[in-house]
């Protein structure tokens, strides 16, 4: 059957001999990607210097490769960097190298920067590209001739505030993506307060449970490339929060999208959304706000996927050290139970502090697994603890359709080196089908991990375009069928810490040869369920609303 748009690529021979580990570390000089990322380190320890950076996979040229944005620190009213810092767009050159088109490109920053949120706002078939700051956001808009325009003051986005985390979303079903911008603590220089032993003179960063909490924001797409801040008439605004991580997912499949939000020493919030432009904060009576002793956590980063298959979408979210990370189960109410214990998450984490997380199918056996990304934010926390270490190594868990196995410790030295990460994003930067890894590192460069695992499975590509829905069809349903196999997927928004993914999907499939179907149910404002056959395994295709069989 027809109905779909393909590219090819060398296919990979899925018999090949086992690999030892699943990810192999890209040195600099391989991939080209010298930028460093640094936080402007001061004796004042102002907290923003903790928390950063962010990064993403995204096809700024629609060339049909992944290249990589990397977000830095920079001027701002507590650091004032000579020379001047800047974040990088690196243009990726289709033979495992990427070539720097920051400028050349006009999307530098400039700013305190802290995440990256990547969408096709207004439709015309090219990503645009959303920079979160300590002060403020930029909006790029992507000229699709290879260079961005600044338009955030035209667009009417806000100049000040602490943006963090960043999601595009279809939250009133109109087929426009509208934007939540996550928003940290009320901060500035002269809020910044003493954390440590004034005796002797010893001085750490504080927690944030010494500063007052604020609103995030929801922005209204108006269709013509101007947004309206809604955060009052939605409901958002009522809760203040100290907002790190958000997800944008549907937890009680009624094709609305609701956010779950990460708060540090603040109740993490779920969102719900009732349809008609509200949302009902529901994170406490969802069993997701505090932890099972009844307090608030660290939450930083967190993500949204259903990977035990039961048909409804479960949630993580990542806390820092003696308060253990959890995996909510959803128990098809709009109630969860957290399952980290039982998966052997708790006991791990226990002393670990975690920013970047993504489930994901890494070896493409079509379960999902999960990535974590940890490190203290206190680079003095060795100073006045015994059992915490600033730098921190990542964790890998194998998922078997059920749950999860902790395969770390099995899967190579690049999960034995610890590291101050922070923004973690996934994608597949060399097209063969195996999801890449790029980690962000505060204050030190960022690690691109290949994934070398997956190739040992056969996969499914899909690039989804709606017509009637969001163009980027966050919110589809995706179902497919290979054999025995058979397995479904929500097209989340955002996860993670700061970052933005890969916006394709990659189905596995483990050792069969075939898939028979794949079915794409598109988000409303269209809601059509469209059957593919005979697509291709081992290549991606691209799947366009309104070419696929009923």
């Amino acid at each position: 059957m027809g109905g779909f748009l393909r590219f090819s690529r060398r296919a990979l021979n899925a018999t090949q001999a086992p690999i030892e580990f699943p990810f192999e570390l890209v040195p600099a000089e391989a991939s080209g990607i010298t930028w460093v990322h640094r936080n402007g380190r001061s004796p004042e320890m102002y907290p923003a210097e903790t928390v950063g950076g962010g990064c993403a996979f995204l096809d700024y040229d629609n060339d049909g490769w992944m290249d990589i944005y990397l977000v830095n620190s920079g001027t701002c009213d507590f650091f004032r960097p000579d020379p001047p810092l800047r974040n990088a767009l690196y243009r990726n050159n289709r033979d495992g190298t990427f070539t720097d088109v920051t400028e050349k490109a006009g999307v530098p920053g400039g700013g305190y920067g802290m995440g990256v949120a990547v969408g096709d706002y207004d439709g015309d078939g090219f990503p645009d590209l959303l920079v979160t700051q300590y002060n403020g956001m930029v909006l790029y808009h992507n000229n699709g001739n290879g260079t961005f325009t600044d338009v955030t003051r035209k667009a009417g986005l806000p100049a000040t505030g602490w943006a963090t985390s960043a999601v595009w979303f279809d939250y009133d079903n109109d087929g426009r993506l509208d934007l939540f911008v996550c928003r940290f603590i009320d901060f500035a220089p002269s809020k910044n307060k003493f954390c440590g032993d004034r005796e002797s003179g010893l001085r750490w960063y504080c927690t944030p449970r010494v500063y007052d909490p604020a609103p995030s924001w929801l922005f209204h797409n108006n269709g013509d490339g101007t947004f309206t801040d809604v955060s009052e008439d939605s409901g958002i605004a009522k809760y203040l929060g100290k907002a790190w991580g958000v997800v944008a997912c549907d937890i009680n499949n009624d094709g609305f999208m609701d956010l779950f939000v990460g708060n540090d020493t603040v109740a993490n919030f779920l969102f719900l959304n009732r349809g008609k432009g509200k949302f009902a904060e529901a994170g406490v009576e969802a069993n997701v706000g505090y932890s099972a002793e009844g307090h608030a956590r660290s939450g930083m980063g967190v993500d949204a996927g259903d990977y035990d298959q039961d048909g409804w979408t479960d949630l993580f979210v990542s806390n820092i050290d003696h308060e253990r990370y959890s995996l909510y189960h959803n128990n098809h109410d709009e109630s969860f139970d957290d399952m980290a214990a039982a998966n052997g998450i708790a006991k791990v984490t226990g002393l670990m502090s975690g920013w970047g997380v993504k489930f994901f199918d890494y070896d493409n056996d079509g379960n999902l697994d999960l990535f974590l990304a940890n490190g203290h934010p206190d680079d003095k926390i060795e100073k006045h603890s015994s059992e915490v270490k600033y730098l921190e190594p990542m964790l890998l868990f194998r998922g078997n359709g059920r749950g999860f196995k902790d395969v770390s410790s099995d899967s190579g030295p690049i999960f034995g080196k610890p590291y101050a990460a922070r923004g973690m994003a996934v994608g597949d930067f060399n097209n063969d089908g195996a999801l890449d890894v790029l980690v962000a590192i505060n204050n030190d460069a960022p690690l691109l991990l290949k994934n070398v695992a997956g190739r040992r499975n056969h996969w499914v590509g899909v690039k989804l375009i709606a017509k009637r829905a969001n163009i980027d069809a966050v919110g589809a349903v995706v179902a497919w069928q290979a054999g025995d196999l058979k397995r479904k997927v929500l097209k989340t928004g955002g996860g993670s810490y700061l970052a933005s993914h890969d916006p394709r999907l990659i189905l596995g499939i483990g050792a069969r040869s075939r898939v028979d179907w794949v079915e794409v149910k598109w988000p409303e404002p269209s809601g059509r369920i469209e059957r593919f056959s005979d697509l291709p395994i081992d290549q991606y295709s691209t799947l366009v609303e309104g070419h696929g069989g009923n």
